[in-house]
């Protein structure tokens, strides 16, 4: 039932504005309310009216009786005085309705068996409402002794065009409780959704625009809150935008030089190729030929590096349960293929964690490939990991104070790494790789030289999986 309610109300509101859908609903609730409170203030005061009236025709009756009624029915007293007042007084003996005043009217059809049962004592009183010529009247009968019953008519005109002007007093009321429901509704929806119009305003604005500003919170309410998230939102957004802005301006930069090397390159053979007096020796084309392999080589570094932290999707591609230890046990391997003339010491303790292997992997990798890089020819790299820490120690030159804020920020380089191989990426890569498994990484420069690079992952337990 309620939601057949609900389907019809959206039938008919679905296509209104909110303001205006707040407004009619406001308006409906309060019709069926003042409808319902109508109805029974109308049904109240009817029955209190018969109520009052029967109670007042039952005391003059039961006055009427124990004042006078006996075999001389037409000479009553009491039932003259009832006469006089509007109400008509009769007997019912033997089962016939007699008139107890002389000139009284003709009710002989009002004749009816609850009277019949309160002559012969079946009932003690008795109470009904007739309608005479349209009228309506208030019949009720009392015992007046053995066989015999009192029975007083008395019409009900009076309270009838009292219950009509009521009627209309209500229904007036409710119309015009019904038309200040819809303008209070209509100016208090206007009114409060006034921030919502301003967001509305201000989503469009963005999107044909692309400019994100804030817009004005007033008050502590909801609406506030929704505000509040909003901008959030938007600075949220403003903040990615600059991101993606300085990582495209910093590719093109770092991009540039070794395609202008490779460009250079690629015309010194042309040049020869076409001019036959400006022909290169062996050895001058497989210095170049060398030149052109490193500068692919840190070219396709640099743009696996940029696809990596373009990516902003969440750890979902292939989250498992895996040992840590292999996962750095296969970055060492990896590492002293290409370093060969550095010592690394390994000393691991099993770990287990979840997440996407080749992506921790890459991150140890760059971590040793940055160790390795900076570390003298035999000098040795220790590796160790204890209860979730991977530590990454190097004997290089260490990192100067200054660096140590910037070292995992995209394509910062110190000044003595400008003049190496690489793209400045490979521990923003590390740091992302962190971040995304619930982790952590940090970096140290003790005075004594040499660097420590520490990565941390929370442990996977078995009950941790549900």
């Amino acid at each position: 039932m309620i939601d057949a309610l609900h389907r019809l109300v959206q039938k008919f509101t679905g296509r209104l504005s909110l303001a205006l859908r707040v407004a009619v609903l406001t308006t409906m609730a309060v019709a069926v309310t003042l409808s319902v409170v109508s109805a029974l203030v109308y049904v109240v005061v009817r029955a209190e009216f018969q109520n009052s009236l029967d109670d007042s025709m039952y005391r003059r009756a039961q006055a009427a009786v124990t004042s006078g009624i006996n075999e001389s029915l037409l000479t009553i007293p009491s039932a003259r005085s009832l006469a006089y007042i509007g109400i008509q007084p009769f007997i019912v003996k033997g089962g016939e309705l007699l008139p107890a005043t002389n000139g009284a009217s003709d009710y002989s059809q009002l004749k009816g068996y609850r009277e019949l049962e309160v002559s012969v004592g079946q009932r003690e009183r008795s109470a009904r409402t007739i309608y005479l010529d349209g009228v309506p009247h208030r019949v009720v009968a009392v015992r007046a002794g053995a066989g015999t019953a009192l029975v007083l008519v008395q019409s009900m005109e009076s309270n009838q065009d009292a219950l009509e002007r009521l009627k209309v007093i209500l229904l007036v009321s409710s119309i015009a409780g019904v038309a200040a429901a819809g303008v209070a509704g209509w100016a208090v929806a206007a009114n409060g959704l006034r921030p919502v119009r301003r967001l509305t305003a201000a989503t469009e604005r963005v999107a044909r625009t692309a400019e994100l500003t804030p817009i004005e919170v007033t008050g502590r309410d909801e609406l506030a809150r929704l505000t509040t998230s909003f901008n959030a939102m938007l600075q949220a957004l403003d903040a990615s935008q600059e991101r993606q802005r300085q990582l495209v301006a910093d590719a093109g930069h770092e991009l540039r030089t070794p395609l202008t090397s490779l460009r250079t390159n690629i015309e010194l053979i042309g040049q020869a190729a076409d001019n036959t007096e400006r022909h290169l020796t062996d050895e001058q084309r497989h210095e170049i030929m060398g030149d052109v392999r490193a500068q692919l080589e840190e070219l396709t570094t640099l743009v696996g590096d940029l696809v990596e932290l373009a990516r902003d999707e969440p750890l979902s591609r292939d989250p498992e349960p895996l040992d840590l230890a292999d996962v750095v046990t296969q970055a060492v391997d990896r590492v002293r293929l290409r370093a060969q003339e550095v010592e690394v010491e390994v000393d691991l303790t099993p770990w287990m964690v979840i997440g996407e292997p080749q992506l921790l992997e890459r991150a140890i990798t760059n971590l040793l490939d940055n160790a390795a890089k900076w570390s003298p020819p035999g000098g040795t790299i220790r590796v160790t990991l204890r209860e979730g820490r991977v530590t990454i120690t190097d004997e290089g030159p260490g990192i100067a104070a200054e660096d140590l804020p910037h070292i995992f920020d995209r394509f910062y380089r110190s000044s003595e790494a400008r003049t190496l191989p690489g793209s400045g990426l490979g521990l923003s890569i590390v740091k992302r790789a962190a971040e995304r498994h619930g982790g952590t990484v940090e970096v140290s420069s003790p005075p004594d030289g040499g660097t420590v690079f520490t990565l941390t992952l929370p442990e996977h337990r078995p009950d941790d999986q549900a």
